[in-house]
């Protein structure tokens, strides 16, 4: 199918409105006298104000965030034999964050990472899954984007359980997708490194969005492309080069991913557009709830980015104004059509039965935390530091004397006391424990001090990373600061981990 020049070969108005949008606002006012025409809602490209600045994250910040760089918060496809993983994480103000960690040769030149990264992190798109930080620490080499609770375009499209997406947000995906890599090639950015339905992820709302992280090489000499050589743009093939044509024939590849659901090598696919075989190309699992004219379309975009010329293949103007005609469903949020709960929709009691202190935290129950903490006593603490002979000094004396006597406080309610006595403990920084953090934390609860228990929590969690305590105290903490979803989810991760630990005991 060949390329039409009525669309593509004239300025229509909706371009003439996408223009209008990326100008300053002083001129756009000017030219907003040009047309009386609303440009539709559907090419309209929304900021993301709501992504945070972005920064330099420090590494131990980061540790703290992945538990560790935890196997279990491993997300990339390939688990830990990914050349470059990334892990879920979620920082001391809640935020959850996904963390690629490259390998310490991949970028030798901090330097270069850094402009590299600040770069790619001046862009900020509502269809981007936004880089909203770095971190250059010795030969650790990371970048933090925003976490897309959602899973990938691939993982709904080729490894679905229940259901298939249906076409209306198929047509959908490609056209944000095209959306993004539109504006990033406005701001300079049009290099995109292997794009492929791996790359697509899905938010909080279900809308697709496209990873930031592809718009940097996995190393500073290394390959852009990781996937099938069957996969990749013929120029790369030739002379190992990514232009900006190359991320067009990528798109190609996705498109057809979205028409077949599955990841078909680009030359079968144009045997079987070529033999005009639409109903073999297409995915059987839609059972023909699609529409044949708007395939077509699909079928003949797909075609042209897949040309062996790369001056032959459209521009990303070209892809959004093509696609914007095909959508549909408009009223219909992604989520609706992914068939998943909107993020502060989400599930609010575990399924997994509670412990006693998870129930007691559950409910609130500050009495019954507090028998279950004396009843603990200091078994969940880690030796964190081993005493010299030299260290048993008076002021060693003095601060287990202190801890004694807060224990002592906390055994008999007695929490302004206690308060007083473990802050001596924790001021004289030679022995950290986390029981100590949650007890007082619970002091600080007792006393209508929400803030201070909910750091002191959060203190306990960095002394002992997996400690399911730490994590109720935060939901206690968090629920009577009135943050519910917040509570709710520590105390589903505080529940996870202590199933863990059970299976984990009874392995051995």
């Amino acid at each position: 199918m060949g390329c039409c020049e009525s669309s593509f070969l004239k300025e229509t108005q909706r371009e003439r409105d996408e223009v209008m949008n990326e100008r300053p606002l002083t001129q756009r006012k000017e030219a907003s006298t040009e047309s009386d025409t609303a440009t539709p809602t559907a090419t309209v490209q929304p900021t993301n104000e709501e992504a945070p600045l972005f920064s330099e994250f420090s590494f131990l910040d980061l540790r703290a965030a992945t538990n560790n760089f935890s196997s279990d918060n491993i997300v990339s496809e390939s688990g830990e034999k990914a050349a470059n993983v990334v892990y879920k994480g979620r920082l001391e103000n809640r935020q959850w964050i996904a963390v690629k960690k490259f390998t310490k040769v991949a970028w030798p030149d901090p330097k270069q990472f850094k402009e590299e990264a600040e770069g790619v992190g001046k862009l900020r798109r509502k269809r981007l899954a936004n880089l909203i930080g770095y971190c250059c620490a010795g030969d650790e080499r990371l970048l933090v984007a925003e976490y897309m609770p959602n899973d990938t375009l691939a993982k709904h499209l080729f490894h679905w359980e229940k259901q298939t997406i249906e076409w209306p947000l198929r047509l959908r995906v490609a056209f944000y997708i095209a959306e993004a890599l539109d504006y990033c090639n406005t701001e300079g950015r049009p290099l995109y490194h292997d794009l492929n339905a791996y790359r697509v992820l899905f938010d909080e709302d279900g809308d697709p969005r496209l990873s930031c992280f592809g718009l940097m090489k996995n190393s500073m000499d290394g390959k852009s492309y990781s996937t099938n050589l069957a996969y990749t743009p013929p120029e790369y093939l030739k002379n190992g080069r990514v232009i900006p044509e190359s991320v067009i024939y990528s798109f190609g590849t996705v498109l057809l991913d979205l028409l077949s659901g599955k990841h078909i090598p680009p030359s079968h696919a144009l045997d079987m557009i070529r033999g005009e075989n639409l109903n073999l190309l297409m995915d059987s699992h839609l059972e023909g709830k699609f529409s044949s004219e708007e395939a077509t379309q699909v079928v003949g975009l797909a075609s042209q980015c897949l040309q062996y010329e790369p001056r032959e293949r459209p521009s990303t103007k070209n892809l959004v104004v093509t696609l914007a005609r095909l959508q549909t469903k408009s009223d219909v949020p992604s989520n609706v059509m992914l068939r998943v709960s909107k993020h502060e929709e989400a599930q609010s009691t575990p399924q997994r039965p509670l412990s006693p202190l998870a129930e007691a935290c559950s409910r609130m129950d500050l009495t019954a935390i507090h028998q279950i903490l004396v009843m603990a006593h200091y078994r969940d603490d880690k030796e964190t530091h081993e005493l010299s002979f030299q260290e048993w000094t008076q002021q060693m004396r003095d601060m287990l004397e202190a801890r004694k006597q807060g224990d002592t406080a906390f055994r008999d309610k007695d929490f302004k006391t206690a308060i007083d006595y473990y802050s001596q403990f924790i001021n004289v920084n030679i022995m950290v424990s986390p029981t100590v953090y949650a007890r007082r934390s619970l002091c600080h609860l007792f006393s209508d001090r929400s803030d201070a228990a909910l750091l002191d929590a959060m203190q306990a969690q960095c002394a002992h990373p997996d400690w399911p305590t730490a994590f109720y105290m935060q939901s206690v903490a968090l629920s009577k600061l009135d943050m519910q979803k917040d509570a709710t989810d520590m105390l589903l991760e505080g529940a996870a981990l202590e199933e863990k630990r059970q299976r984990g005991a009874r392995a051995s």
